[in-house]
């Protein structure tokens, strides 16, 4: 048997514990700093609040630390962590190799440690960390192949949310462009801009396009072959979105998760306990995205890329039947609501947006007619009036199915609490005189033992042991004893072992860019450096953030591919270049970025010139 995790994010305690709600086996939240995220940062006592309300359901708490560090903030971040290990939290998200050894929370490797190989999941097992955070990039067969490589260290991957168009943890182009660091939670998005693409002549090819702007990553139709590669975790992206995005986006995964272990029950289970109950049928469309994508999962994919816009789209609607009078019709199924938004792309390739005024039917009257709609265009709706006053309400409710005995004592009573599974989770002892009674008490017993409720519990099944039903018991007692019960429970507290350190592994070189860049590396504190000398790094530069960089640098190392994409890859039965390389992304105030198609690793490098 595996558990099989869903984790969702968490902006803050709300979306935390509507995360948990909605069928979420873990979140993982910022703190108040060091958070990949730095505008979704938290107070240490929401992080104990929210770690208390997780482990009554047996949900996990991560918290990620997941920038690098510099030498001035090492004290700071060392007291963060010692609260956070107080505060209950179950493991923390790392990129800064400093923290290794610094704390007995479990470690996870966050994404932004670049983890896209066997050897260097290998090399992070070997340094004691418990998981790690695969890049988004990887295929089925490479999962698979770092799952039997790496076998006894726990495998997470992103399903669903927005892509970086670079491998995470290598990217500076925001740094070097506007002095934001992707790897201290300030990135820029650089890569949703608009470029121009020219060639080594200034022939331009395209213009003004989001030509690094991808759509958004979808896994829920693949959540079973993923669990055959090897992964353990199904991870959410989204620690800026709001609760409305975690209601919909949990629900609809954490159903879909449930339906392969309904077929796989022998093989799976969650990891997590509780049932929920919706009272909403979650639909992805609805929630923001820029179009979906399941980038490299089954291999590399021409439409990975939205170059019109990097702004939420939404839901497909129909397309334009007639403008008339101020108002428009659609030819489509969708009904509308009075402010609704909707959106469009319009001739010169720009996304064009208006909100509907009101609704007959098929016909809208929006507030102010867009000057460039024309019919036959397609139509998205990013903003569902109908949709978002449906989540606003209570849309889940989770439970934990449980069972109670009542037995009598010799000075009275004795009630227990257990799991589906057996597991003892409370016991109350009450002292009340044996009475025999003129009538049976079973009925009653088992009504007011049953009555949880508020609380996250729910009993489906009383069993009263030792002729306990044959005295007369009052209501009172009864509900004092249910009452003391559920405050007895004692929340999931998971066992602290932390991984020894295995013997020492090389430090794994990934691609030549590595030894050429060592800045790669993200070395940022005197700590980390101590850390890669002594595992037998022999270049070791400082971060790029510190002024590791020489001229003309690697900014971005990317597995999307701008001449695929175009329909130019020769090496996969695309037609010959017709332009002059090497090809320039150039940005409207002249500063250009020269592409490197890496074609023996089927990879795109963008270079700052």
């Amino acid at each position: 048997m595996r558990e099989l995790e869903l984790l969702a994010p968490a902006k803050n305690l709300e979306c935390g514990i509507a995360a948990i709600d909605h069928g979420a086996d873990a979140v993982y939240i910022g703190a108040q700093r060091f958070g990949a995220r730095a505008a979704a940062g938290n107070s240490l006592d929401d992080i104990r609040q929210l770690c208390q309300y997780a482990h009554l359901f047996r949900v996990k708490v991560y918290v990620t630390v997941n920038t690098i560090i510099y030498d001035e903030e090492l004290a700071a971040t060392q007291r963060m962590v010692d609260e956070l290990e107080k505060a209950g939290v179950d493991a923390l998200l790392v990129q800064d190799m400093s923290l290794v050894g610094k704390t007995t929370i479990p470690l996870h490797a966050s994404t932004q440690t670049d983890n896209r190989t066997p050897e260097k999941v290998a090399w992070l097992k070997s340094l004691g960390f418990e998981r790690a955070v695969l890049a988004r990039e990887l295929s089925l067969d490479e999962i698979s192949s770092i799952r039997h490589a790496v076998p006894d260290i726990d495998l997470e991957v992103f399903v669903h949310g927005a892509l970086c168009v670079s491998y995470s943890g290598v990217c500076y182009a925001s740094q070097y462009c506007f002095h934001r660091s992707a790897n201290r939670g300030e990135c820029a998005q650089f890569c949703r801009l608009k470029f121009d693409l020219v060639d080594s002549e200034g022939t331009e090819i395209l213009h003004q396009r989001h030509l690094l702007s991808l759509k958004d990553l979808c896994q829920v139709d693949h959540l079973e072959e993923i669990a055959e590669a090897g992964a353990s975790s199904f991870k959410i992206e989204g620690r800026l979105k709001d609760v409305d995005y975690v209601k919909n986006v949990v629900s609809a995964y954490s159903c879909r998760l449930n339906e392969v272990i309904s077929r796989h029950p022998d093989l799976y289970r969650r990891a997590s306990s509780g049932r929920v109950d919706y009272a909403f049928e979650p639909d992805l469309k609805k929630t923001f995205n820029r179009g979906f994508t399941t980038y490299f999962l089954q291999g590399r994919q021409p439409d990975i890329v939205s170059f019109d816009t990097p702004k939420a789209m939404g839901e497909y609607v129909g397309r334009v039947k007639e403008l008339k009078n101020n108002s428009l019709t659609v030819a489509g199924t969708a009904a509308f609501s009075n402010g609704d938004g909707l959106c469009f792309v319009n001739e010169k390739h720009e996304l064009e947006g208006f909100r509907v005024n009101r609704t007959e039917g098929n016909r809208l009257y929006p507030f102010k007619m867009p000057a460039h709609l024309r019919v036959g265009m397609g139509l998205y709706r990013n903003q569902d009036v109908a949709f978002e006053k449906l989540l606003s309400r209570e849309t889940a409710v989770r439970k934990i199915p449980v069972k109670i005995s009542f037995s009598a004592r010799p000075a009275g009573f004795r009630a227990e609490m257990r799991s589906e599974d057996g597991h003892l989770l409370a016991s109350a002892d009450g002292y009340f005189s044996h009475q025999m009674a003129q009538k049976p008490q079973q009925d009653n017993i088992v009504r007011q033992l049953t009555k949880l409720g508020n609380t996250p519990f729910l009993c489906e099944h009383v069993e009263i042991l030792e002729g306990a039903d044959q005295y007369f018991i009052p209501n009172s007692f009864l509900s004092d004893l249910r009452r003391r019960l559920v405050e007895n429970v004692k929340c999931f507290q998971p066992k602290r072992e932390v991984r020894q350190p295995s013997p020492l592994l090389p430090v794994p070189m990934q691609g030549i860019e590595y030894k050429q860049y060592p800045y790669l590396y993200n070395i940022s504190n005197h700590l980390s450096k101590s850390f890669y000398a002594k595992q037998g790094l022999k270049t070791i530069t400082d971060a790029f953030e510190r002024g590791g960089c020489g001229p003309h640098p690697l900014i971005m190392q990317c597995r999307y591919c701008i001449r695929y994409t175009l329909g130019y890859c020769v090496k996969r039965g695309g037609r010959p270049p017709v332009w002059h390389e090497p090809l320039y992304l150039r940005l409207p105030d002249g500063r250009q970025f020269r592409l490197q198609f890496q074609c023996s690793e089927c990879q795109m490098n963008i270079y700052a010139e």
